[in-house]
């Protein structure tokens, strides 16, 4: 591998690396009473959200763009708009993606750049002034 193909993806180790990555951020998710607004907008299975951010992350880490390859252009905000998203289920997401990413051995200024950069997409998919209640 040249310095060229020195990417996110493969600094953290790669497919299996990013697998554990998904499957701890859906469990924090399904676990934590702190992420219950941001679980309640995902339904009942987390099969489908797995599978694909599994396979947007991976190409979004400089890996196989295989949720390109799959269901074309990302359109991030444009495919979350028929969810609630407020500061609230955006925060808890990213309560669950901290916690995940320091689940996976890397340096701590390559966590520090993938947070930061989710940080900020996921501000980017808030769609609501308001956040939902949960009852």
């Amino acid at each position: 591998m040249n310095q060229e193909e020195i990417t996110p993806y493969h600094l953290i180790g790669g497919e299996p690396k990013l697998q554990s990555l998904v499957d701890r951020f859906y469990f924090f998710m399904d676990t934590l009473p702190g992420a219950q607004a941001v679980r309640q907008a995902h339904g009942p299975s987390l099969t489908s959200a797995k599978e694909k951010l599994f396979k947007y992350l991976s190409g979004w880490l400089g890996g196989p763009d295989l949720f390109i390859e799959e269901f074309g252009h990302p359109r991030l905000r444009m495919r979350h708009l028929p969810f609630t998203i407020g500061q609230i289920e955006r925060d808890q997401w990213m309560m669950c993606m901290n916690k995940a990413l320091y689940e996976i051995e890397m340096e701590d200024e390559l966590r520090q750049q993938i947070l930061k950069a989710l940080g900020q997409l996921a501000s980017h998919m808030i769609n609501q002034t308001e956040t939902a209640t949960i009852e």
